[in-house]
């Protein structure tokens, strides 16, 4: 097994920790340590399949540089192609950990009444649609429009969404367990929700024109 690929399956298990953690009333700040430490591991697992891949050359103050800068951007992306082909699914195994972690934690607050069940119906739809069309040409891809470069592919808004995701989360968190004011919660679910649509909408729109190009190339 790779190193990225356990990290992917530990993550897992820590957000399935959290859950439950949560449903019984546990200490609310060590829930959200784990979430935060499941959140951190997602970057991880990424910049760990990237160094195995590089044999080494590829160290954590050059990922970071990666991350927020883009230096030595087209090096890595190439490394990022490769591991698609050795070991396809690795990606494929990195999404699937992103959509347990998520779909948990969206279910939990649901099933806890905490959040509408509109919110988990939105999330889950917009997933599946997103994941069917991007699943057609590989979770590597490069972008091909615009819009998919700024709000789906480039840095800033993956790390955006995984702000919102653990600021959404570990309120709601605080909301359950300390009773915290529950209108706060209610405009960081919408905040993020509506980011997570926009993405979303974003990978559907590359899709569609990554298949138009393909068609017109036959």
């Amino acid at each position: 097994m790779r190193g990225a690929d356990a990290v992917t399956i530990a993550r897992v298990a820590i957000v399935l920790i959290v859950a439950y953690l949560v449903i019984v009333r546990f200490d609310a700040v060590i829930s959200i340590l784990l979430l935060a430490i499941s959140i951190v591991m997602d970057s991880l697992d990424g910049f760990i399949a990237i160094r195995e891949s590089s044999k080494g050359r590829i160290g954590l103050s050059d990922y970071i540089e990666y991350l927020m800068h883009r230096k030595g951007a087209s090096k890595i992306r190439k490394i990022k192609e490769g591991i698609a082909k050795s070991a396809p699914w690795g990606p494929r195994a990195d999404v699937a950990g992103d959509r347990i972690t998520e779909y948990v934690m969206w279910i939990l607050f649901t099933f806890l009444h905490v959040i509408p069940l509109f919110i988990l119906l939105i999330v889950v739809i917009r997933h599946s649609v997103a994941d069917a069309f991007m699943g057609s040409r590989g979770t590597s891809s490069k972008a091909s429009s615009w819009m998919s470069r700024v709000f789906y592919t480039s840095n800033w808004s993956r790390a955006a969404i995984n702000v919102l995701k653990f600021l959404t989360f570990a309120y709601l968190i605080l909301v359950f367990v300390l009773s915290y004011p529950i209108y706060i919660a209610y405009i960081l679910v919408g905040v993020t929700v509506a980011f997570i649509v926009i993405r979303g909408v974003a990978e559907v729109y590359d899709s569609f024109l990554f298949s138009r190009v393909g068609v017109a190339l036959r």
